[in-house]
């Protein structure tokens, strides 16, 4: 940094010394002109890479700067200046920091694990022995590749691995609790901690989101809502959901935990590869033949879960996390925004995103169907009192800088639109095995959210037999239906298939639900292929 500011300085004095000394051509004067404008523009870029890099550096300068201008009268997300006590800003970042610190730290990130060979003090036999009392349903290997996982979490990476416990504390009995519901195995809670070290806001350089890694065509398929307003990649509820039912579908495929694991990271396409060219279906036999960063996926995954059951033998304490041990939710419906909880009921904005992130613009767009907002238990009774008001409180002037055409008088309390216009035709769905909001929506192009407002669900929990009511647009347009029905793919009939051409747009959730009794499942067995489609493809569809 020191080096470049010098570099700057001594521009500078070039510069200066560049001016003429005596009078000079025009011609000159210009030439001279043009070649200072250009050494200018150049220390003009090298000055923006190093606000970038200092940016980069310490991203929370830039965040907080940005929270204190929001308003001229330092009202920012809804505090006055004298309110930014050192609790309440310790509150507004303390989960800031160590999601930034869990995903950011470097520790652990400078071996190649294919080549390292890690030594510990903790002889074999002591770390074989741990992982069988450790009474796991999917199976723990242990050889050299797994072993140097286990003393890469446990022992290379200690200010990261509390931070990871820290956030555990929090996160996982919500995981828990999904897994047993699906009857899946519990130790699939610790695939988040490989794959966003369990940061609900983490995006990788491919633009998957979420502490679940969801691109975004598989999250749709699996029903989670994204849009202007809400992602629910980042809701740890609604992801962990979605990322049960894609572990369920890639057992179903594969039958072994190993590989399902496996294609969670890389696709069920890539694992079926290395299975043909391997030719056993045998995770440690594959295993040269996953992608590279595939194949320490399983073992990263066993030595997480090993850091994380032995932390207190390696000297590992979680890091405080100022977060709620009970909460409450709350069904919204109409648009409430962050600042108008906080002034009424004192919930500082920065707890609201934590329990809230996947409304990533600090507005809940209750008007477009049935949405949830997660409080700490102790604020309950203080919104419950405010619940009749808090919509219209300063609404005008909190909405002021949203978009008039999404909403309307904001003074009434502001109506999120659907983009669409035309009435509803209603149809009546009965609910097969197998079924789930998700998959419901997925067929009908609509939303898991705009289901369970149709018909008046507070969750997701739907039974066999049960009719749900689904309203398909009869006037108007809209992005989501519009597509639905109007395909321009060719397809033909052989044997017991049907051929399918791919367009664009199309995923594999999507063409199922135009074939009765066929799921995703059934086309990615039948054409052993993953889910990833391109347009002009040719599928074949099973008859049912």
């Amino acid at each position: 940094m020191l080096m470049n500011l010098n570099r700057i300085i001594i521009g500078l004095a070039l510069l200066a010394a560049a001016a003429p000394l005596q009078a000079q051509s025009k011609k000159d004067l210009l030439r001279q002109n043009e070649l200072l404008v250009r050494k200018v523009e150049s220390l003009q870029e090298e000055l923006d890479n190093l606000k970038k890099e200092e940016t980069r550096k310490d991203g929370i300068r830039d965040e907080m700067i940005e929270i204190f201008r929001e308003n001229e009268d330092k009202s920012a997300a809804g505090m006055s200046a004298e309110n930014y006590s050192p609790e309440s800003t310790d509150s507004l970042l303390s989960l800031w920091y160590i999601h930034r610190q869990a995903r950011a730290s470097d520790e652990g990130g400078g071996f190649n694990m294919d080549s390292v060979h890690f030594t510990s003090n903790v002889p074999d036999k002591v770390m074989i022995e741990r992982l069988e009392k450790m009474n796991s349903f999917i199976t723990l290997p242990y050889n050299e590749t797994v072993k140097n996982y286990m003393i890469l979490y446990s022992e290379k990476m200690p200010r990261k691995m509390s931070h990871i416990l820290g956030l555990c504390t929090y996160y996982m009995p919500i995981f828990e609790e999904t897994f047993v519901r699906y009857n899946l195995p519990v130790e699939l809670k610790y695939v988040a901690i490989i794959e966003s070290a369990l940061n609900p806001l983490a995006v990788s350089r491919a633009g998957a989101t979420g502490m679940w890694q969801f691109m975004y065509n598989t999250a749709k398929g699996y029903g989670l809502e994204i849009d202007s307003f809400v992602d629910e990649r980042r809701d740890p509820f609604a992801s962990v959901d979605a990322a049960a039912r894609y572990l369920k579908d890639a057992y179903a495929i594969f039958g072994d935990w190993s590989l399902a694991i496996s294609s969670y990271n890389c696709g069920s396409g890539n694992v079926n590869k290395a299975i043909k060219r391997s030719g056993s279906r045998d995770f440690w036999s594959i295993y040269p033949y996953l992608p590279k960063e595939t194949r320490g996926y399983v073992p990263a995954m066993v030595g997480a879960m090993y850091a994380v059951n032995y932390a207190k033998e390696y000297g590992l304490e979680p890091s405080p996390v100022v977060m709620p041990a009970h909460t409450d939710t709350f069904h919204i419906h109409k648009n409430l925004h962050f600042r108008q909880v906080e002034e009424l009921i004192g919930i500082p904005v920065g707890d609201l995103r934590d329990l809230n992130p996947q409304y990533y613009k600090d507005i809940v767009p209750g008007s477009q169907g049935d949405y949830i907002l997660r409080l700490p238990y102790n604020y309950s009774a203080a919104f419950i009192d405010v619940q009749d008001t808090v919509y219209n409180h300063r609404a005008k002037e909190i909405f002021s800088g949203v978009d008039v055409d999404r909403y309307g008088n904001a003074g009434e309390g502001p109506s999120v639109s659907s983009g669409a216009s035309g009435s509803y035709s209603w149809i009546y769905y009965k609910v097969k095995s197998g079924d789930s909001l998700g998959k419901i929506a997925s067929k009908y192009h609509t939303t898991v959210n705009q289901l369970k407002s149709w018909n008046g669900l507070k969750g997701t929990t739907i039974r066999v037999g049960q009719s749900l009511k689904v309203g398909k647009k009869t006037g108007g347009s809209s992005g989501r239906s519009s597509s639905s029905s109007s395909s321009s793919s060719s397809s033909g009939s052989g044997g017991g298939y049907t051929t399918y051409t791919v367009k664009s747009g199309d995923t594999l959730y999507k063409i199922a639900s135009q074939y009765s009794g066929v799921t995703a499942n059934d086309i990615m067995k039948y054409n052993n292929i993953s889910e990833n489609i391109q347009p002009g493809q040719k599928i074949k569809i099973p008859k049912k």
